[in-house]
């Protein structure tokens, strides 16, 4: 990917298709001291679907994330916070 943008698009890409209420997706970027935070908020009933069973789905999201963001050398952290 390379850019940050293309990290959010990712993101954004990811979170919309797994989720019934895509329309609620609100992804926000803060830059930190590390790198980059990306904040995800859902409806409710979709945030389990995000993180999935054992959080496997939002651990593959966070790596997927962190080798998209060293191509530039920027940390990257994906956070679920409602």
């Amino acid at each position: 990917m390379g850019s940050r943008a293309d990290t959010e698009a990712l993101v954004r890409l990811v979170v919309t298709s797994l989720v019934d209420e895509p329309e609620k997706v609100v992804i926000s970027r803060q830059d930190t001291d590390g790198g980059v935070l990306f904040e995800i908020e859902v409806a409710p009933d979709d945030t389990g679907k995000v993180i999935g069973r054992q959080g496997r789905i939002i651990k593959a999201l966070r790596t997927i994330c962190r080798a998209s963001g060293s191509v530039d050398g920027v940390g990257v952290d994906v956070e679920v916070v409602g």
